[in-house]
């Protein structure tokens, strides 16, 4: 087993109960389903049903074993993050995820890592929070969503949280998240998730390079969920702009496609040319598996997606494995 996944979701087998002051807060509950699965609620409506494979470690590690992934990096699943929340709220909600994470990585640390959540909606909390997860629970780094309440994270108003990641050196996750554009969508509700989601990605990861974040911060190691959406095909329409107009160079003084290389991506694209394509566009060094375990649109052989495109025993390893390395900041597990 060589695998390193590092796009999987938890979701804790309870929460605790609302103590906060606010009124009709959407605070996330748990109902009981059947024997392997529990109903997720918001403000006591169901949310989602989702199965004992979200906090059952040794569930995980059997999926884990049949398709030869050795480690998952575990984060929250996207809606917990819970930006809506008031902040102290939201501190008290991240606290126990948080912990949450950190029990199932100590019980299997050979198997699993820790990506956390912050209160982003209040950045001196979230930096307070982010260092509490990183310093004393060990976890690797953070999960973000795209946007908090709106405002995209490139914007001027995360620079400190941004600035703190960067010198804890911790890992960052972004997951689509309450996303634009859902006005624009014609079927069911479960298109957000579909198609909205990867439109959400690449405006937000674009944020960051035009929001300065990347220039100003050349030490973050930001990974971007789905493949980084739509960012492909928007990078190179802007790296093209950019090229043409002084007003763009501007406010972004490196190329873009530089920029742009010093993320990092997940291999959920569904499709072998897609992913061909981003890793020629970003090179070798900047993909890695991502499943979206253990959610029903997940890849379900990860590894196969990847050895399946012909690439040298080297390369293989590289996206299979040490890439994730380096991007949590190890050099081995």
């Amino acid at each position: 087993m060589r695998g390193i996944d590092i796009h999987t979701h938890v979701v804790p087998e309870r929460f605790p109960p609302y103590r906060g002051k606010a009124t009709d807060v959407p605070w996330p509950g748990m109902a009981p389903a059947d024997a392997c699965h529990r109903h997720v609620t918001i403000a006591g409506k169901h949310f989602r049903t989702v199965s004992s494979q979200c906090w059952d470690g040794a569930c995980r590690l059997a999926d884990m074993d049949g398709t030869g992934v050795e480690r998952q990096v575990l984060s929250p699943m996207p809606e917990l993050l819970s930006y809506w929340l008031p902040a102290d709220d939201a501190a008290v909600l991240s606290r126990y995820l948080n912990e949450a994470i950190a029990v199932l990585v100590a019980e299997h640390p050979g198997r699993f890592s820790g990506l956390g959540t912050v209160p982003l909606q209040d950045v001196d909390q979230a930096i307070a929070e982010l260092q509490y997860l990183v310093q004393v629970l060990g976890l690797e780094g953070v999960e973000i969503g795209t946007n908090v309440n709106g405002l995209p994270i490139g914007a001027s108003q995360f620079e400190p949280f941004f600035a703190a990641a960067e010198q804890l050196g911790a890992s960052i996750f972004v997951h689509p998240l309450r996303p634009c554009g859902m006005d624009r969508l014609v079927g069911p509700t479960a298109l957000e998730q579909v198609l909205a989601f990867p439109c959400e990605t690449g405006l937000a990861a674009m944020s960051l390079i035009t929001g300065g974040v990347l220039s100003r911060h050349p030490g973050l190691r930001i990974a971007l969920s789905h493949g980084g959406g739509s960012f492909p095909a928007l990078l190179a329409r802007y790296a093209h702009a950019w090229s043409l107009f002084p007003a763009l160079r501007e406010g972004v003084a490196e190329s873009p496609f530089d920029l742009g290389r010093r993320l990092y991506f997940d291999s959920l694209v569904y499709n072998e040319t897609l992913l061909r394509t981003q890793i020629q566009l970003f090179g070798v060094s900047q993909t890695m598996i991502g499943s979206d375990y253990p959610f029903v649109i997940m890849e379900r052989d990860p590894i196969a997606r990847l050895t399946e495109l012909g690439l040298s025993a080297q390369d293989n390893e590289m996206l299979v494995r040490r890439n994730a390395l380096r991007w949590l900041g190890r050099d081995e597990v």
